[in-house]
């Protein structure tokens, strides 16, 4: 294992952890979407902490997953030129996506989300519904997965430039998918 590998293998196995948190995260909010269909249909009754509570797994599923999302290399990309460039300019293509649109981004919305989640802590903010829920473990998603974004995308942008100075190996495969 190289140098490089031993100090990005803890981002990788950080962010796999969050990965397995999400995925049972999705379940979760399936289960309880199907349960809250058959109370409310089946027995006439709701409650808005339930439906609360499946927009809180989504949110989990989605910032919690989204380093995953990257790290597997299955994110969105304008696919018109990529797959025809060789693994060079795969990750030089790469590397530019990632410096120039991903880490801005993703460090002005921690930046942001921060504050968000500090105030609807403090404060004990609860939802205007009736039976709902504290705002703040929603709000600790925000910045919770760009901070998991963030560390996976420097550590993305570490392992291109490390295969491009021949000390990291790194799978620059990808097949198209179907339209």
């Amino acid at each position: 294992m190289s140098a490089l590998s031993r100090i990005l293998s803890p981002i990788d196995a950080v962010n796999d952890r969050f990965a397995w948190l999400a995925q049972w995260a999705v379940l979760a909010c399936c289960l309880i979407s199907a349960g809250n269909a058959l109370v409310r249909y089946g027995l006439d009754y709701s409650s808005n902490a339930w439906l609360e509570i499946q927009w809180y797994l989504f949110a989990a599923c989605v910032m919690l997953g989204a380093s995953q999302v990257l790290r597997l290399n299955e994110h969105v990309r304008v696919d018109v030129f990529y797959g025809r460039l060789s693994g060079r300019g795969k990750v030089f293509v790469d590397l530019f996506g990632l410096i120039a649109f991903l880490m801005p981004v993703v460090l002005l919305m921690l930046w942001l989300s921060l504050p968000l989640f500090w105030r609807t802590y403090t404060s004990g903010e609860m939802s205007g519904n009736a039976g709902g829920l504290i705002r703040w473990p929603a709000m600790l998603m925000l910045p919770l997965g760009f901070a998991l974004l963030a560390l996976q995308g420097l550590a993305e942008i570490a392992k291109r430039i490390g295969w491009l100075l021949h000390r990291h190996e790194m799978d620059t495969h990808y097949e198209r998918p179907l339209q």
